[in-house]
């Protein structure tokens, strides 16, 4: 197992023009669109695929606890090219779950070779939260807690990637109230570097780029705070959205189906979280497919990467947006009042929001990229509404 043997994936040479599955163009492809999701410029994507080429793959130990296991089925069912191909082109996936031929004894055995042979060097991919309430018995895998497991393969390795928002602040599980206590692996691992990788799923080449840049150079990302990498995260889903402008010109959806709704207006009155989310959904494309993310199909932003919004806030509840951002929505939503209406603005009233409005918003941006992005408000109690400081 320890080159990914058993896989149900069609496997290629990278290094030639015509193979029967991965092709040179389409591996070099995905190495300089993972190289962008990190902030780094194609030639580090060619470097990538060069070492990949040479046989420089590292072991990955893939961990599942508590998850749905959307983040691997999300990385599989990528395409144009296939990630699902590519990945196992550049890395050696020595243990998961999931994808396993083996089972049982088999499976422990090829988690205890990969640990030994790699120790120091393998990374430890996170999937699902971990339970500890009563000391973690409520996840199970081989005889052993999840807590238990997670501490000793992480001992190990090189280096720490937690997957999807439950593996980063323990997501669904760690909903209010919490009963098997469920945390993210950084809670966990306390005085451990873990590259967090949230969303639900995240997009595949934010995990991809961190991989492959650890691959090459044996560096991480830079990262936030909050352990997440700058480039995917620095920014808010809102600075980037395509429906930016009908914001900044005051124009909002207040109802679905209706007029504004139809026609791309700004989604923040029926609940979208764009403005705290930090996410890189509106500019690279999720599986591929332009549009495949919720404002895309006309959903609100439910900010899935976001600790304090997502499963503590309703998806359809409209919060206090930033500080820097007030004034168009407070004006916007004024003359919607005086004018008796709830789904559009007389275009008069538009511009001079949108003048007023787009300057405001551009200082926030540019003050938001300088000090790392607008920070969410704290939940709410239930059935209330939370604010921004």
């Amino acid at each position: 197992m320890g080159k990914a043997r058993g896989f149900p994936i069609s496997r290629g040479s990278v290094t030639d023009e015509k193979t029967s599955g991965v092709g040179r163009r389409d591996f070099l492809k995905v190495c300089t669109m993972a190289a962008a999701a990190v902030g780094l410029s194609a030639s580090t994507g060619r470097a990538w695929a060069e070492a990949a080429a040479k046989g420089l793959k590292p072991s990955v130990i893939w961990l599942h606890f508590q998850e749905c296991t959307g983040c691997t089925e999300s990385l599989l069912r990528t395409s144009h090219p296939a990630v699902a191909e590519l990945i196992l082109d550049l890395i050696s996936l020595d243990y998961h779950e999931t994808l396993f031929a083996a089972a049982g004894h088999q499976a422990e055995d090829a988690l205890k070779t990969a640990m030994e042979k790699g120790a120091g060097k393998y990374i430890c991919v996170v999937e699902g939260g971990i339970p500890t309430k009563d000391g973690g018995i409520y996840c199970q895998i081989a005889g052993r807690t999840a807590l238990d497991m997670l501490k000793e393969v992480a001992d190990k390795a090189g280096a720490i990637i937690a997957i999807g928002s439950c593996a980063s602040w323990g997501g669904i599980q760690a909903a209010d109230p919490n009963p098997t206590g469920a945390k993210g692996a950084p809670q966990i691992l306390e005085g451990k570097t873990v590259v967090s990788i949230p969303g639900c799923p995240p997009n595949p080449y934010n995990f991809l780029g961190a991989v492959l840049q650890l691959a090459t150079f044996g560096t991480l990302p830079a990262l936030d705070e909050k352990g997440r990498p700058k480039f995917p995260y620095g920014r808010t889903i809102h600075e980037s959205c395509p429906r930016r402008a009908q914001f900044d010109a005051g124009h909002f959806a207040h109802q679905y189906g209706d007029d504004a709704h139809r026609n791309g207006a700004c989604l923040f009155s029926l609940g979208c979280k764009g403005p705290y989310t930090h996410a890189p959904c509106a500019t690279i494309d999720f599986g591929e497919v332009p549009g495949a993310w919720p404002i895309g199909i006309g959903h609100p932003c439910i900010g899935c990467t976001e600790a304090k919004l997502l499963w503590r806030v309703s998806a359809y509840q409209t919060i206090e947006p930033p500080p820097t951002l007030r004034p168009v929505l407070e004006s916007s939503q004024a003359e919607a009042r005086e004018a008796g209406t709830s789904g559009g603005l007389n275009r008069a009233v538009v511009g001079a929001v949108g003048v007023v409005g787009g300057a405001l918003v551009t200082a926030g941006v540019m003050a938001a990229r300088k000090g790392g992005g607008q920070e969410p408000p704290d939940p709410a109690p239930h059935g209330s509404s939370p604010t921004a400081d």
